[in-house]
């Protein structure tokens, strides 16, 4: 149940997919080549899309939603 907890380097590497210009574009648009791109690294290339998924439960191209980029352990 380790896998599961959320560490001050996820939340870090989250805040990293947050402020990607890449990733920022790909949850903007919903198409095109960035959405593409992330959509495919973040299957398991990208360490900061996977803690993006841990920390916020949501893939790194989905578009960002109420109380997006809030810290929810903090919340």
């Amino acid at each position: 149940m380790a896998s599961d907890t959320i560490t001050e380097k996820d939340r870090k590497l989250a805040k990293q997919c947050l402020e990607c210009p890449m990733c920022g574009r790909a949850r903007d648009k919903q198409r095109g080549l960035a959405f593409l791109f992330v959509k495919w690294l973040e299957r398991g290339v990208c360490p900061a899309c996977k803690a993006y998924e841990k920390v916020y439960g949501k893939k790194a191209h989905e578009p960002l939603g109420e109380g997006a980029g809030q810290d929810p352990g903090k919340a």
